[in-house]
């Protein structure tokens, strides 16, 4: 079970009674979210909304021993499809948007499904929220909406502006708009750590760049963000983790000591270091002790300080890229993490 600190529950506490719904609700992101819900709060009601039916049959079978109070609702359904949506929204007081076509060589081949998923289904979200008074919608972003270089990353920063800018067109509904933004997930599907793990035995690791680096995350991270930006998102906020830093290279290492690394080169679409917040991003960036915030330029809400707070603004020239990192994760720390969340180091 994971562990919650006692600030942890109070964000937590936030859930308690109401009732939550997560688009994508089976992906890995989503079923971590839920997970930790259930464990520490009480929610009234918790909206799995997705479009795979097997997912969801085995994911409630998966989560019937966590389930003790029945409060788990599985709904199939599509972003693109807005009445199913709007349906679903009904009674909702917080929304967790995880739905996402989100693989680069998958996108880029199939652009415009790419385009109903993540933007015109953000688009969907957003008015169904509105219409249904939801209270809170938290969006889930990526490094590859900063400065984006592939088909992937231009949709979810066009979804990530939409998103900032619902809160505007929510009018005078009062249904507020954040989004978390951040980097690779360690152990998600389609990362690199069950990549390597898979192919570990066969004594080759197929590395792209030998300088390339990638900000690592936990999906506990990943959630705990969630959290923080549905306890203090006014609303138009980017919330953006300070994370460490790995190169690709060690991560191989760590994962497969005996396997020989070969240089492959940099897939299309694909970016040396990720990149979290840009320099023209960094006249609206505001740092704290574990996180930073983007905040938007429209409506001069980025002098707003309800939404600034305590925080201290980054200015002229800073970035946060996974290349100019002040802290980096060793072979050592990556290696425990993958005993303690698989019980068993991958590779050996």
């Amino acid at each position: 079970m994971t562990k919650i600190n006692q600030g942890e529950k109070m964000l937590h506490e936030l859930m308690d009674g109401k009732v939550i719904l997560v688009t994508g609700g089976t992906g890995s992101f989503g079923k971590r979210f839920i997970r930790m819900l259930l464990q520490s709060s009480s929610p009234k009601k918790v909206i799995v909304y997705s479009r795979d039916e097997m997912k969801q049959w085995e994911m409630e079978k998966e989560f019937a021993p966590l389930d003790k109070k029945h409060v788990l609702r599985f709904f199939v359904g599509d972003v693109r499809d807005k009445e199913r949506m709007h349906r679903a929204f009904a009674g909702v007081d917080c929304v967790i948007h995880a739905a996402a076509i989100k693989i680069i060589p998958i996108a880029e081949y199939n652009p415009f499904e790419c385009i109903k998923t993540n933007v015109l289904g953000a688009m969907n979200v957003i008015e169904c929220a509105i219409e249904q008074k939801v209270e809170k919608v938290v969006a889930l972003s990526t490094d590859k909406a900063c400065n984006p270089i592939n088909l992937y990353g231009a949709t979810k920063l066009c979804s990530d502006k939409l998103f900032v800018a619902g809160n505007a067109y929510a009018g005078s509904q009062n249904t507020s708009f954040c989004v978390v933004r951040y980097g690779n997930v360690m152990g998600s599907r389609g990362s690199i750590i069950p990549f390597f793990s898979s192919i570990a035995a066969k004594g080759e690791i197929p590395i792209t760049a030998a300088g390339m680096t990638r900000f690592m995350i936990t999906l506990e991270q990943g959630v705990e963000l969630v959290w923080r930006a549905l306890r203090e998102g006014v609303g138009g906020e980017i919330f953006v983790p300070k994370i460490p830093s790995m190169k690709v290279v060690d991560v191989a290492a760590a994962i497969a000591p005996a396997a020989k690394q070969v240089i492959v080169g940099i897939r299309p679409g694909e970016k040396m270091h990720e990149s979290m917040i840009s320099e023209e991003d960094a006249r609206n960036t505001y740092e704290y002790e574990t996180y930073y915030k983007i905040l938007p330029a429209i409506y001069d809400w980025h002098q707003c300080r309800e939404r600034i707070g305590s925080g201290k603004l980054c200015g002229e020239g800073f970035s946060y890229t996974s290349g100019n990192n002040t802290e980096w994760m060793s072979p050592a720390t990556l290696l425990k993490w993958i005993e303690t969340e698989y019980g068993h180091a991958h590779g050996k």
